[in-house]
């Protein structure tokens, strides 16, 4: 095992990446206003947005966000990497809070705070990055029977759930989407670790692009990120966003640390009490993001188009999808 000085820089950009992608959100809803005003609305189907500077740099900031969430995996242990993308969430609220006047409730400041103490008591018992000198240690990590069996097993429930279940019930049944999501999602998370770290060792002078293995880890990014994306989309598309976000945030944190896990043995030298404290760190987070997710509107006015529906007694209650 190395020094903690490679968990200290992960740390650093994975928190660096929170702070883009959650500036990114409200920066490029600053972009869409503006565009809106001088413009037809996205909402409407308008591509004004494309003209809007702001909306650029919101998409800037959070490539950037990405990058750094890369570079993050390269660095440190998934277990670490992952439950700090609810910090997104609240440099999200906070921002949106002072720039775009949303009201952020006395519950939302009571989730910030939970998702602030339980990602300290994750990164305070987080273990370290597991030494790897070459993409073919990497490759016999990935070759081994546990491993395997995994992805063997994920691979298998999403294709039955892409061509059997979602036909039949993806669209009344949210979790088959975000199960679909979450699934691919912790092989890409293994498979970005993989090419994070062969870009790490190739920078250091050890070219790791010369391996038929780092190219097969690329491919499956690929994949698994148009699969992820392409289902993700249809469960924003079907359900209420408030509920999706955070199922998903769970699911996806949940067994991407269960394939690292398995895959990089990151507890393997940890004892039960911190194991423990990481996990009590991570529900932490979670009740921390409901909570955020659940009262984020608490305090702010209704939309305009349902103030005017009002003033002219014609505002109906709004329907809400079946998964709410």
């Amino acid at each position: 095992m190395v020094a903690s000085l490679d968990n200290v820089r992960g740390l650093t950009l994975a928190m660096s990446s929170s702070a883009f992608i959650g500036s990114s959100f409200v920066i490029k809803k600053v972009g869409l206003k503006k565009a809106g005003d001088n413009g037809r609305r996205a909402a409407s189907g308008g591509f004004s947005y494309l003209y809007e500077p702001l909306w650029w740099l919101g998409m800037i900031t959070m490539i950037l966000g990405e990058v750094a969430n890369f570079a993050a995996y390269a660095f440190a242990p998934a277990v670490l990497v992952t439950p700090l993308g609810a910090l997104s969430v609240i440099f999200s609220a906070v921002l949106a809070h002072f720039i775009l006047k949303e009201n952020l409730h006395m519950f939302g400041i009571v989730g910030c705070i939970l998702c602030v103490v339980g990602s300290v008591g994750i990164v305070l018992h987080a273990p370290k990055e597991r030494k790897i000198d070459s993409m073919k240690e990497i490759w016999h990590l990935a070759t081994q029977p546990g491993f395997i069996v995994y992805s063997c097993v994920a691979v298998a429930c999403v294709l039955f759930l892409i061509f059997w279940v979602v036909e039949r019930s993806g669209h009344r049944l949210m979790l088959v989407y975000i199960a679909i999501c979450s699934l691919m999602g912790s092989l890409t998370v293994i498979s970005v670790k993989a090419v994070a770290i062969a870009l790490k060792l190739s920078f250091s002078g050890s070219n790791q692009f010369i391996y038929v293995q780092t190219w097969f880890f690329i491919v499956v990014v690929t994949i698994c990120c148009l699969v992820q994306l392409n289902y993700l989309n249809k469960a924003l598309d079907s359900f209420n966003t408030a509920v999706v976000s955070p199922v998903y945030y769970v699911m996806f944190t949940i067994l991407t640390i269960v394939a690292n896990m398995i895959m990089y043995k990151d507890w393997a030298s940890q004892t039960a009490t911190q194991i423990a404290t990481q996990l009590c760190g991570f529900v932490t987070i979670v009740a921390g993001t409901f909570l955020l997710h659940k009262t984020r509107d608490m305090g702010n006015p209704p939309p305009p188009d349902q103030m005017c529906l009002e003033e002219a007694g014609e505002c109906a209650p709004r329907s809400m999808n079946s998964s709410s």
